[in-house]
């Protein structure tokens, strides 16, 4: 399924009127059951389904006890269903999620489980370096505008890249891919597009993410949790600069 469609559009310039063709970003609804039950209902750009049900389930911990990421079903059509079989507690309040800023899937709520005890130093250099690596990936949005990214990089570079029309999605598709390839989260750095939301923090923390980059700010609940949990939060992340909010020590300074 294409994450965009090509649309006729009327672009005015100068009260100049001109037909032309834009590319826009494909939003679908996605249901997420448990053993055929409806659990969870949200929006999302249509890339990397599994990967965001089993990211979703994962860092919400919808699940108690066992279910089997490899034997999702999913079908596609005027909307996706991602079935999951499971013999655990599965999480009961359905819910419906939008794809905007301020609607991402955090369905519990709190702060870090445990603060993350990773001593990995990054080198700001190499934080700079893949941060702009990072920004090239971003194809669709270079082509719609009208998605977010995220990245789980390393000292061997970026590991697992997802774009989605809800950055907290584009960072559930990021961590379930890891999960699904055996990716370990210890010593990594997440990258995201937007700002730094509670939620956003919440997920890496866990995964045991233990620093997040944005080009974009955090907020002050986010700051807040970032530093109960041990995480180094970077913030304006552009060119040369970047705000560290906690978590100084993980970062090299010469």
């Amino acid at each position: 399924m294409e994450p965009f469609k090509r649309v006729h559009i009327l672009k005015l310039k100068k009260n100049s009127p001109e037909e032309a063709e834009d590319f826009i970003a494909v939003e679908k609804r996605l249901r997420i059951l448990v053993n055929g039950q409806n659990l969870l209902n949200l929006y999302c750009t249509p890339l990397m389904v599994r990967e965001l049900a089993v990211g979703i389930i994962y860092n919400e911990g919808l699940i108690k006890g066992q279910w089997c990421a490899d034997r999702i079903s999913i079908e596609y059509g005027d909307e996706i269903t991602a079935d999951i079989p499971s013999s655990g507690e599965v999480y009961s309040a359905e819910a419906t999620i939008t794809s905007g800023c301020a609607g991402g899937v955090s369905l519990k709520s709190g702060g870090p489980e445990k603060k993350i005890s990773d001593n990995t130093v990054f080198n700001p250099e190499m934080v700079k370096e893949l941060y702009r690596e990072f920004q090239k990936r971003s194809e669709i949005f270079r082509l719609t505008g009208g998605v977010h990214s995220a990245a789980l990089a390393g000292d061997r570079g970026i590991l697992a890249f997802a774009e989605d029309i809800g950055r907290h999605n584009a960072v559930d598709k990021v961590t379930g891919y890891c999960i699904l390839e055996n990716i370990s989260f210890e010593g990594k750095m997440m990258m995201v597009s937007g700002r730094l939301s509670s939620e956003i923090v919440l997920k890496c923390s866990r995964c045991g993410i233990p620093l997040i980059v944005s080009r974009a700010a955090p907020t002050s609940l986010a700051v807040e949790i970032a530093e109960s949990g041990g995480i180094t939060l970077v913030g304006f992340m552009r060119g040369d600069r970047m705000n560290v909010y906690t978590g100084e020590q993980r970062i090299h300074l010469q």
